[in-house]
């Protein structure tokens, strides 16, 4: 167990071990598996110094100190793509096979049964509980808004975005098929609900008639509006499914110059080597960035009643990293219809993340797709990394090394906002009970 981080404002973290390609303006001499010792000053809210371990400090020892005995220091956590409007609702809405069409299901039943303001409002703050307790400092979440829920749930996210401020940063993006947006009322609608509430635009770009004019007409509005998109995009594994290549065609196209995050794209890997490669090579011309979620997507993807799945139903992260596209990895969904687990800890999708896609072998500068990636592509870059003069929001543990922390769930973590420990006693799902139990007559 850790002892106790010193009461002063002003202290010392001593003999950390620092993931290396997370610390930027410090010298430090990593090993061999990129991990580096070093000494780290907070003082107040600010990371003030970082020092190679052992090095001498102007302050000596004037400064208490806590000594960590090569236990790792990681920056605060992001998340780049979650649903908080759907999380917790599996047990009065499970999904009857773990397919996706039944996840598609069950998620619209329960929305038009239960998601009032105040059951919407429960569940989110129940996942930034859990969030902030795990030590995450940055969300966006997709919001379902197909009318009348965009009216119910565009408020509530407003509302507590306001009152997370300076505990966890949140960013909205709507979530719609891409058919929707050539209704016109429909997408006036819309827009103007997601630029009232500070929200940002994104679609399902399923291969619907139409989906080319669908992708052209968001890409204008956000042009127009200055907004950044984010999309849903290929989560299948039928080879024949490839709108990821339509959405970097249209940046291209549209000259696009805003932020463009593309999420799952899961048909990829399953397509013909040439395609695979034009694709990528439009990907990183546009300057798409790319988010997968291999816990949902694994769970979802090539899911046959009885039979063994063949494939992980990831995207290809490596291939893309090897042209300069940026990649991240994220929590997705948690303990809904579309993935029955989860608790919005990005160091388990790290954890997972490193054992499906192979993130290792080496490692090399993998931590950054949970902290500084996922920070710079939300617009962030404050976030996510270790540098003399940021923020003291940190995660200490005490695994020292890659075997150590991937082999155990760190559940005694201290987590650490504006130099200060938090309480990270998560929240019980007791809580969830009344609001979630099924109504009389419905399957449990």
């Amino acid at each position: 167990m850790f002892a106790t981080l010193p009461a002063a404002a002003r202290y010392r973290l001593t003999n950390a071990t620092v993931p290396a390609c997370l610390v930027e303006g410090t010298a430090l001499a990593p090993d061999a598996e990129g991990l580096a010792r070093a000494d780290l000053t907070i003082d107040g809210a600010t990371l003030a110094a970082i020092r190679p371990a052992g090095s001498p400090d102007p302050d000596g020892a004037a400064l208490p100190a806590l000594d960590l005995d090569g236990g790792m220091v990681w920056p605060a956590f992001v998340e780049a793509h979650t649903h908080l409007d759907k999380g917790h609702i599996w047990p009065r809405a499970p999904n009857p096979d773990g397919s996706f069409n039944g996840a598609l299901t069950a998620v619209r039943g329960d929305r038009a049964a239960h998601w009032s303001a105040t059951d919407v409002r429960a569940r989110m703050e129940f996942s930034l509980r859990s969030a902030f307790a795990h030590g995450t400092r940055l969300i966006r979440t997709h919001i379902d808004s197909d009318p009348p829920q965009h009216s119910v749930s565009w408020p509530i996210f407003a509302a507590l975005r306001a009152e997370w401020a300076g505990r966890i940063e949140l960013q909205g993006t709507a979530l719609v098929g891409i058919d929707r947006l050539l209704d016109d009322p429909y997408f006036d609608n819309l827009s103007d609900t997601v630029r009232t509430h500070g929200g940002m635009l994104g679609a399902v770009t399923y291969m619907v008639p139409g989906i080319e004019a669908g992708i052209d007409r968001i890409f204008r509005h956000a042009i127009e509006h200055g907004l950044d998109l984010d999309f849903h995009a290929d989560e299948t594994g039928d080879p024949e499914v490839r709108s990821l290549a339509m959405i970097a065609e249209a940046a291209i196209r549209h000259r696009y110059r805003g932020r463009v995050l593309v999420g799952h794209c899961c048909s990829l890997a399953r397509q013909p080597e040439d395609v695979i490669d034009r694709t990528l090579d439009l990907v990183a011309e546009a300057g798409l960035a790319i988010v997968s979620l291999p816990m949902c997507n694994m769970y979802l993807q090539d899911r046959r009643s009885g039979a063994t799945p063949r494939w992980r139903g990831v995207t290809l992260l490596h291939e893309m990293k090897a042209r300069g596209i940026p990649v991240v990895v994220s929590s997705d969904n948690t303990r809904d219809p579309f993935y029955a687990y989860g608790d919005l800890d990005p160091l388990e999708v790290y954890t997972q993340a490193t054992r499906i896609l192979h993130l290792d072998h080496p490692v090399g500068d993998w931590p950054r797709a949970v902290t500084a990636t996922p920070a710079e592509v939300l617009g962030r870059p404050e976030f996510g990394r270790l540098a003399a003069g940021g923020g003291a929001d940190l995660v200490l543990l005490r695994a020292r090394r890659w075997t150590e922390l991937l082999s155990r769930p760190q559940a005694d973590r201290i987590v650490i906002r504006a130099g200060r420990a938090i309480d990270t006693t998560l929240p019980d799902y007791r809580e969830l009970d009344a609001l979630l139990a099924p109504a009389e007559g419905e399957a449990r």
